[in-house]
């Protein structure tokens, strides 16, 4: 669970909510193909997980993000990543109200 102190109280959100909700959101995006981990024998612990390739930390009440991506052959890298950032940091501040940090977005492999 996250817990984020602010001026109103606090905000309390599940790891898992979280996670599903930056993998669908990155995963929605134009060119990207699928999620995946950047740890090979993740595969083998979690072969079914649907929020592969997202891994969360809390710096200062702000959220630290980054996303392990796969992308379609012949797509622009830089227009992917931009719009994952953007897409996801709106998603996320907009159901949840946890600023966005930073969010770092590594292309592991294109198909």
């Amino acid at each position: 669970m996250l817990r984020i102190e602010n001026h109103i109280g606090a905000i309390t959100v599940t790891q898992k909510y979280l996670k599903a909700l930056i993998s669908r959101t990155a995963a929605s995006c134009f060119g990207v193909s699928g999620m995946n981990d950047c740890n090979p024998l993740a595969a083998f612990v979690l072969p079914k997980s649907k929020q592969k390739g997202v891994f969360i930390r809390t710096k200062n009440n702000k959220l630290r993000i980054d996303l392990h991506i796969t992308v379609s052959y012949g797509v622009n890298a830089s227009a992917i990543t931009d719009s994952i950032v953007k897409n996801v940091r709106f998603a996320v501040e907009q159901a949840t109200d946890i600023p966005v940090d930073k969010i770092n977005v590594f292309i592991d492999k294109i198909t």
